[in-house]
């Protein structure tokens, strides 16, 4: 701010909203005025490289409840040998981190109770009883194996 009261200062507040204060339609501020006042026009918007954009995910692969329901069930079916690997080979059971993995969905659904569609509820008590059925068969069968 000048010292100076009477001096004229650089500073300059434009009102650039489209709606008056009583609410009828300004007319937008031409350019031009802006040029007089020695500002120079702003420069016109740049897309962003190709690499930088962020593409939207698409609405069946937005992340939710079910997806992660689905990750960490497909993660206990790995860890119980269920699915094969990458390269199509076996995977040997991994029980503890099995038992980990299917706490984890109980703990999901206990802190979750009442807050779930019925959709959501079936389908997380669906994935625990397939899990857990499975864990119990393998254990059998892993105990039944002769060392």
């Amino acid at each position: 701010m000048p010292d100076n009261k009477d001096e004229p200062s650089s500073f300059r507040v434009v009102d650039r909203r489209t709606f008056s204060s009583d609410g009828t339609r300004r007319e937008p501020a031409p350019e031009a005025e802006n040029m007089a006042e020695g500002r120079p026009p702003s420069p016109p918007a740049r897309p962003a490289p190709a690499e930088a954009q962020v593409e939207e995910p698409a609405e069946e692969s937005a992340v939710g409840f079910d997806m992660l329901v689905s990750y960490l069930s497909t993660t206990a079916m790995f860890q119980l040998g269920l699915l094969e690997g990458p390269e199509g080979e076996r995977i040997p059971p991994d029980m503890p981190n099995a038992q980990r993995t299917i706490a984890l969905l109980e703990v999901l659904q206990e802190k979750t109770r009442g807050n779930l569609t019925q959709r959501e509820t079936k389908l997380l008590d669906d994935v625990l009883y397939d899990l857990r059925l499975s864990f119990v068969e393998i254990e059998k069968r892993l105990a039944q194996k002769p060392r």
